[in-house]
């Protein structure tokens, strides 16, 4: 089943290892005691967007956790990063795959190499990425359920969390109702006991009472109990509405993004998000970056536990971004000839320069804006359409199939 969901530091022992494939899995020794903290090998690699014209650094570090009544135990994370997905050099992947379970290595693991292998022969992939991903999931009956993203925001002098995923749980009262719908009991596991009135449907928080979380139960029975609401391989928990939908949300980078994060539950357990942020932004290098998030974090699972989940991060510096992706925005300007009727014909009085400019729109969103600029321009409207290549083909494609009366100028930018 995939999960998409160390006392102080005695030493730590870290090695900077030479750049290689990065989504092979790093085994660790064994701890030899709680007062050791070992850190799996962290490498940093880069891979440029030469398209955007920027680069992308990164580190990824993926550490076992401390299990005192299972010292054998697997690391069940796993994650993968591919460059230069379908060939095409722009084109990257960053995932991080929670497994839990009797089988939750096996999982991760084929998650991690079955989704990139159905993305890369995805035709759709570059047309419409979003859809190209949930396919894959459903394809693969896959859900990176708690792994957890985000991206750094500058603001100001500051740099801000952005969440970019959302634990799917039954804290959630949408993912708590469709369950609902589908079947399932919702209770804690102190519910269950009778130690709390079932009849409350009401938890609190994730962060308040992630010791005892709502759990899904089949109707009259004790199982399966999972804390979640979307999982991969839970044959059981699909028939009570675990699915395997992924949510997919896609962000507009620009310059004020230095770097996004994507990281198991193992760090975001007891991590809040800006926590993160701010500590990969006092590190340049990402690989320091990664061994002092791992580091907090398996000392506050065991300020709080007897033991630490596994701990996988990968950190993704972005540099040398100072435009806008050319093919997220477009620029429309409209400009207006006035008329004045004289007896039976319409003459041309006067040429006014009001201009309409619609900046940076968002390349999904612009389409409604072409159909106003294709109503406009049959009322004496100048339509002029600024973008780049990218963009204007689209466009030209649309237009292509539109009347041959309404005319609208494509301008194409150069970006610097």
């Amino acid at each position: 089943m995939l999960d998409l969901e160390e006392p102080l530091l005695g030493k730590c022992c870290r090695k900077y290892a030479p750049s290689s494939r990065s989504d092979k899995k790093e085994e660790l020794g064994l701890y030899p005691s709680q007062n050791a903290h070992i850190i799996a090998n962290t490498s940093l690699d880069v891979v440029d967007v030469p398209a955007h014209n920027f680069r992308l650094t990164y580190s990824v570090l993926s550490q076992r956790g401390y299990y005192p009544e299972t010292p054998d135990k697997e690391n069940q994370d796993s994650y993968c990063v591919r460059t230069n997905i379908q060939g095409n050099p722009n084109v990257h992947f960053f995932g991080v795959f929670d497994g839990h379970g009797l089988s939750g290595t096996h999982c991760s693991t084929f998650v991690k190499d079955r989704l990139v292998e159905i993305l890369s022969t995805d035709a759709a992939l570059l047309d419409d990425p979003v859809k190209a991903y949930s396919n894959a999931f459903l394809a693969t009956n896959e859900e990176l359920h708690n792994s957890e993203q985000f991206l750094a925001v500058k603001e100001g002098n500051r740099v801000l969390a952005q969440d970019l995923s959302y634990d799917q749980t039954p804290f959630r009262k949408d993912e708590c109702e469709r369950v609902k719908l589908c079947g399932a009991r919702v209770l804690s596991v102190d519910q269950v006991e009778g130690l709390k009135d079932p009849r409350i449907q009401s938890w609190g928080d994730e962060e308040t009472e992630g010791s005892d979380p709502p759990r899904l139960w089949v109707q009259n029975g004790m199982y399966p109990g999972t804390a979640f609401t979307r999982s991969v391989g839970d044959n059981m928990a699909e028939r009570i509405g675990v699915v395997a939908d992924p949510e997919v949300s896609t962000v507009q980078l620009t310059s004020s993004h230095p770097f996004f994060v994507v990281a198991s539950d193992g760090v975001f357990e007891f991590l809040p998000s800006q926590t993160v942020v701010d500590m990969v932004n006092k590190y340049a290098d990402p690989r320091d970056a990664c061994s002092a998030i791992a580091g907090e974090a398996y000392n506050l699972w065991l300020e709080h536990e007897n033991r630490t989940d596994d701990i996988t991060i990968i950190i993704v510096r972005i540099k040398d971004l100072s435009f806008p992706f050319q093919k997220l925005h477009i620029i429309a300007y409209i400009s207006y000839k006035q008329s004045k009727k004289q007896g039976k014909q319409a003459a041309l009085m006067e040429e006014k320069q009001a201009n309409l400019s619609i900046p940076w729109i968002g390349h999904g969103h612009v389409f409604p804006y072409l159909e106003l600029a294709k109503n406009l321009s049959t009322h004496n409207f100048d339509i002029f359409f600024c973008s780049t290549a990218l963009n204007l083909s689209s466009i030209r494609d649309v237009l292509a199939h539109t009347s041959s009366s309404v005319s609208i100028q494509l301008v194409e930018l150069h970006l610097p």
